[in-house]
């Protein structure tokens, strides 16, 4: 029979240990992570009797999740900051369509011009939201679609497209054998965010303002300049991913980033970024880009349909929306 000071203690480490995986989600998502991948691999041998779970296959997952995880990241900007970017998808296919464009001039001119192209979607994204006051779903929305629509226009005429071999490599090969190149890219970025927005001071006025940007405003910070260069950075980061996309499938066309829109959205809020802003972080983001990625491997592997994968990120979203809206006590 226990004491009532050992069930004291009990409690409060019991207490402790929640803190501490409330505090970080990253591990509570590493063991998802890890469960997951090896549930595939449990299905997989069942149904074809081959290994899911080897170095080839995790080699793939980091190279599938690349792009995502880099659409995710100027996502998790944005939502930090209490908004939402549904131009992301748009964005990363008007930077595909430029690099296949601009690939007959070299790999650095169809780089740079398609980063260019990113960095002017989010600038205008980023200027109806921080000056004219625009809703963010309403901006990226119609962006998205002006985007498209251009697209479209433009496609009708005759241009010769041509993917430079070091975009493809970039999107699709491998060093020491299982080494993504695309991580050369992702893992500075990754860095980057991780560090700028814990140590920076840029990173703090993000938080605060979606905390509470009346309050950032009554302390005299400039809340519309943080609000445009959020958006400006996930134009740019948007870009880099269709550059990425592009790469892998060495062909342009206007559906390429359209079925990472939503899996942007869920693996933001499977991370732990709270979509009213304030908190959370992209080192949760990257975990929630590679769970989605290993989940459509297992969903591939059950012939699974794109309608039902679609359907899964949706209430994925709505789920842990409602969760974070208790949590939180928002309306």
């Amino acid at each position: 029979m226990s004491t009532a000071p050992e069930t004291i203690r009990r409690g409060g480490s019991l207490a402790t240990a929640r803190r501490l995986l409330a505090d970080n989600p990253t591990i509570v998502l590493t063991f998802v992570f890890v469960g997951l991948f090896v549930l595939t691999d449990i299905v997989n041998r069942a149904q074809s009797g081959e290994a899911f779970l080897k170095p080839t296959q995790v080699s793939t997952t980091f190279l599938y999740a690349a792009p995502l995880a880099l659409l995710a990241a100027g996502q998790t900007l944005v939502m930090l900051t209490g908004g939402v970017d549904l131009s992301v998808a748009s964005t990363a296919t008007a930077a595909a369509f430029t690099t296949a464009s601009y690939g007959t001039k070299g790999a650095a001119s169809a780089i740079v011009v398609s980063v260019l192209v990113g960095l002017a979607i989010g600038l205008v994204n980023g200027l109806g939201v921080a000056v004219f006051r625009v809703n963010p779903l309403i901006m990226t929305l119609g962006m998205s679609g002006v985007t498209l629509g251009a697209l479209a226009i433009y496609g009708q005429h005759s241009f010769s497209p041509l993917v430079p071999d070091l975009v493809r490599t970039l999107g699709s090969g491998r060093f020491l054998t299982y080494v993504p190149y695309d991580l050369l890219l992702w893992a500075p970025i990754a860095a980057l965010i991780i560090f700028g927005l814990r140590y920076s001071g840029l990173g703090r006025m993000i938080y605060a303002v979606g905390d509470n940007p009346v309050a950032c405003r009554f302390a005299g910070v400039r809340v519309w300049q943080v609000l445009l260069g959020v958006y400006v950075l996930c134009g740019m980061l948007s870009a880099l991913a269709g550059i990425l996309l592009v790469g892998f499938t060495n062909a342009a066309d206007q559906g390429i980033g359209a079925p990472f829109l939503l899996p942007s959205v869920a693996a933001v809020v499977i991370g732990g970024t709270s979509i009213f802003g304030g908190f959370g972080g992209y080192g949760g983001t990257i975990l929630g880009a590679l769970i989605l990625t290993v989940l459509d491997s297992l969903l591939t592997i059950l012939n699974t349909t794109a309608a039902v994968k679609e359907m899964l990120y949706g209430a994925i979203i709505l789920a842990l929306a409602a969760l974070y809206a208790r949590t939180t006590g928002a309306e």
